[in-house]
């Protein structure tokens, strides 16, 4: 919004020349990155008063770790505030015309709206169960298909994202022309559907600890600014992505905006979130941001390096599954528990030690992420 409103301006004066300045990404997603922190950073003590005021509080899962009955009561839906920090300073700061911006907002407000009602149904019966996950499904399916084909069915978009639309970049692989995987669009856009309910649900898989979660998505976030900002920017009328032949895609730069927001918002919860945590997320927060990320790797073509960014939220999906799977058809367990963080907290390892080193681990996937760009 104060792009389209104050860099018209910029002509109407000498002394606005200034706001030629918000023609430029990075100096937009600065701008976002500190105003997602202040709100977040501001608001938190005042939002976590209101919580406890309404006694909304954790409940903690009966089959959990023993240790985690001390976390009963922990003021929860801290991803409420999350959502505020992140969507009013992408809407400030983007080019709102953009609409791979809508797309995204769309997606993590609705699926932040799915997991408003799940928290609250928490909060309500007193129990850790919350929204029936088939119903939880249904409506993460809903949202993100009716986003999806939005870009699968519009003429009206980008031309390079009806070019590249319906095809796969390969890490490692070089993208170059119209050469490539190029899927029918019917089994693409049903892929791209599957995958973004799974980063959503793989990451609030993940948001079992103090900080767990937060911390990955902030470093996901920091690489995918990256990542869709060199899709799409052009300097000195030289474009970025075709000399490192990954998808060059314009409207794609302007996703560094929600990505720095998200960046922002992330660190100011993490302020309140770290161990001890004073408040927590929950579903609305984690099911938004996994939804969001998932959101902009398919509309920057990144869906397969997301896998690898992402790489804790994916392993902490996988032993959800194969605890799942292996308990079924054989009635043995793989792990102590799923998620599998709390396999390393009943194998001994104290809560921070957990914390910290999936950050180094999602710290070290990130940076084998970005390798891709040059390993081709």
């Amino acid at each position: 919004m104060l792009y389209l409103w104050l860099f018209p301006l910029r002509n109407e004066a000498e002394w606005l020349h200034f706001l030629n300045v918000l023609r430029y990404i990075p100096f937009r997603v600065i701008g976002a990155t500190l105003t997602a922190l202040l709100i977040a950073f501001v608001l938190s003590p005042w939002f976590i008063r209101k919580l406890q005021r309404r006694q909304i509080g954790q409940t903690i899962r009966a089959d959990g770790p023993q240790s985690h009955k001390s976390k009963a009561g922990t003021p929860t839906m801290g991803g409420a505030l999350i959502l505020l920090a992140l969507v009013i300073p992408t809407i400030l700061w983007a080019d709102v015309t953009n609409p791979f911006v809508w797309n995204v907002l769309v997606v993590t407000v609705g699926y932040g709206g799915i997991g408003f009602v799940d928290d609250m149904l928490k909060i309500r019966d007193r129990h850790s169960e919350g929204l029936l996950p088939r119903y939880k499904l249904i409506l993460q399916f809903a949202i993100a298909g009716s986003a999806l084909g939005y870009l699968f069915f519009q003429s009206n978009l980008p031309a390079d994202w009806l070019l590249h639309r319906t095809r796969v970049a390969l890490p490692f692989v070089a993208y170059v022309g119209t050469e490539g995987l190029t899927l029918p669009p019917a089994v693409y856009l049903g892929l791209a559907l599957v995958f973004v309910v799974f980063m959503s649900n793989a990451v609030n898989l993940t948001d079992g600890l103090d900080g767990l979660a937060i911390g990955p998505v902030i470093i996901n976030a920091g690489t995918f600014l990256i990542l869709t900002y060199i899709a799409g920017v052009t300097l000195f009328g030289f474009r970025i992505a075709e000399y490192l032949r990954i998808p060059p895609i314009a409207s794609a730069a302007e996703l560094a905006i929600p990505c720095g927001a998200m960046i922002g918002a992330g660190m100011g919860f993490l302020w309140y979130n770290t161990y001890p945590a004073q408040v927590f997320m929950g579903d609305v927060g984690s099911l938004a941001l996994g939804g969001a990320l998932g959101m902009i790797a398919v509309l920057s073509k990144n869906e397969i390096v997301a896998l690898l960014i992402g790489g804790i939220f994916v392993l902490e999906a996988a032993s959800v599954i194969t605890q799942v799977a292996s308990f079924k058809l054989t009635g043995k367990r793989i792990f102590r528990m799923a998620p599998l963080h709390h396999h390393y907290e009943l194998k001994g390892w104290a809560e921070p030690k957990v914390i910290v080193r999936f950050w180094i681990i999602s710290i070290m996937l990130a940076l084998m992420g970005l390798a891709t760009l040059k390993l081709r």
